[in-house]
């Protein structure tokens, strides 16, 4: 399974971004979604992450109320709708997908918000 980010963009605070992770192959509806961003000198941090079918989403607090997960199996893809946007959001993220013993990352998508 290939993991393919994309949405990438510069945005002022307060805007929005949506991030999408298109996977290749039919693996990806037994995959748990998650994403991950990472600032520079930061560590790598889980911000969202949502089951194989759907359900209660994670959040971390530091996005909880701005941030929305999803996804869409029959398309293969996961989604993260980021709305009020804030210069802290400013990272390279990831998503990543779980299944059993295995794991796969995405390239990564860098997304910059001004102030």
């Amino acid at each position: 399974v290939q993991l393919v980010e994309s949405g990438r963009g510069l945005v002022q605070a307060g805007g929005s971004l949506r991030l999408s992770c298109a996977a290749s192959g039919r693996a990806f509806s037994y995959l748990v979604v998650g994403w991950f961003r990472q600032a520079p000198g930061k560590e790598r941090e889980l911000v969202a992450a949502l089951s194989r079918t759907g359900g209660t989403p994670y959040y971390a607090d530091t996005v909880k109320g701005r941030f929305s997960i999803s996804r869409d199996n029959a398309k293969n893809t996961a989604y993260l709708q980021m709305n009020s946007l804030k210069p802290e959001d400013t990272a390279v993220y990831y998503c990543k997908g779980v299944g059993l013993r295995v794991a796969y990352w995405g390239q990564g998508t860098q997304v910059t918000v001004s102030s």
